[in-house]
């Protein structure tokens, strides 16, 4: 089988589906994310009405289920953290350390969330381009490097990301900051977290919809997990902007805004961290 046999979809320079027809007839069609979160091509036999799946080996079923159980627990206990944080802010139920501890125990979760996310991209089943074209299992790896490849962009920015946050985390605990060292360590690297989780949620949606820009698929799991996170990484980013010390008052642009983005976009990740229990093979 060769390139010219296939149809190639996707964004820029990333591929995000394949579709082609096998040497033994009927169509197989190749999509990112089915294929490294759930280890399955789709496939239509010649004169067949109804398509089926094709999924890998065992051992890599099973790396699958694994990869995807821990990912999915360490976002749901780390994002219920962060909405206890916010809620606890929010209503001064504790002192500041407290929250501080809390968020950056979060934190500490959302990271291992985030690289888990990125083995499950790193050790997923590869396409075969030759002969049937089918799912291929490799030899165990802990790191690659693939910027070409929109789901390992992703969640290596994700991960970038979430390593942000627990600097920004991690320098809440300094006592007696000014105002402008207070922006500088605690502002700047919250903002900048935010923002590479919105790029991470973008190229998520790029991988599922095959294009540059949003689409809308309702019977879709994997779009629901990513819009549902990207609607938390949007209401985290607007808390982060409402967070911001104001030089010459010492106090917050707003706090309301600053705990109930925190909050409520916490819930998000709680949500859609329980739907991805059932993005599995």
């Amino acid at each position: 089988m060769t390139s010219a046999d296939q149809q190639a979809e996707g964004a820029g320079p990333f591929t995000t589906r394949l579709i082609w027809q096998p040497p033994s007839g009927g169509t197989a069609v190749w999509e990112s994310r089915p294929a490294r979160r759930r280890g399955i091509i789709a496939v239509r036999p010649s004169g067949e009405p109804i398509g089926r799946y094709i999924s890998v080996d065992d051992l890599a079923l099973g790396r699958l289920r694994r990869l995807n159980a821990i990912a999915a627990t360490a976002f749901v206990i780390g994002s219920a953290l962060f909405a206890a944080g916010a809620g606890i802010a929010q209503f001064g139920l504790e002192g500041p350390t407290t929250c501080a501890s809390i968020y950056f125990a979060g934190s500490v979760c959302f990271n291992t969330g985030g690289y888990v996310s990125l083995l499950q991209v790193v050790n997923a089943p590869r396409h075969d381009p030759g002969g049937e074209g089918l799912l291929v299992t490799r030899a165990w790896r802990w790191w690659s490097f693939e910027p070409g490849r929109a789901d390992w962009l992703s969640t290596f920015v994700l991960f970038g990301g979430s390593q942000v946050f627990a600097v920004d985390l991690l320098d809440s605990f300094l006592q007696g900051l000014s105002a402008r060292q207070s922006n500088r360590l605690i502002w700047a690297p919250d903002v900048i977290g935010c923002l590479l989780f919105l790029t991470s949620g973008h190229l998520a949606l790029v991988e599922i919809c095959h294009r540059g820009w949003p689409c809308l698929r309702r019977r879709s799991l994997g779009w629901w997990i990513v819009a549902v996170n990207q609607l938390g990484s949007l209401l985290f980013f607007i808390s982060a902007l409402a967070a911001y010390t104001r030089p010459a008052t010492g106090s917050l642009i707003n706090a309301d805004i600053a705990n109930w983005g925190t909050l409520l976009g916490a819930g998000c990740f709680f949500a859609s961290s329980l739907m991805q229990f059932g993005e599995h093979p």
